[in-house]
């Protein structure tokens, strides 16, 4: 049986929506290991002491996650009106994108699968 018109449903659906603001990057290439690594060390802080954290971390994706908490905090303040400086990091996750596989050349004519992984990264954003 039919739940409702279509615009009674988005209504609903709008409704119930997350208010927090929020960064999401699709296809990031960087493994969901190493982000995870990058993203638990921030998970809970503020926001000006998560930037000062990336800017000085040697990993792989610190600089692809630095610009998107940027890109988050710009849709707080922009989007939702917030004060930057009373930011925190409520909700920070990596989760797995699909492979792009590769063959790597090997001794005696051989050939190897090479998997490049990727990641979709999601950075949610509170006030405190």
């Amino acid at each position: 049986m039919a739940k409702g018109h279509r615009s009674q449903i988005k209504r609903e659906r709008n409704a119930n929506k997350d208010a927090r603001p929020k960064a999401k990057l699709s296809y990031a290439r960087v493994s969901t290991t190493k982000a995870k690594i990058v993203l638990d060390t921030i998970k809970g802080k503020d926001v000006v002491s998560a930037l000062g954290i990336l800017a000085y971390t040697p990993r792989n994706g610190a600089r692809i996650i630095e610009k998107l908490l940027k890109s988050a905090v710009a849709n707080a303040e922009n989007n939702s009106g917030m004060n930057s400086d009373t930011l925190f990091i409520d909700e920070a996750f990596a989760n797995k994108g699909p492979s792009l596989k590769r063959i790597r050349p090997r001794a005696q004519g051989r050939a190897f699968r090479i998997e490049k992984k990727t990641s979709h990264i999601t950075i949610i954003l509170n006030n405190k």
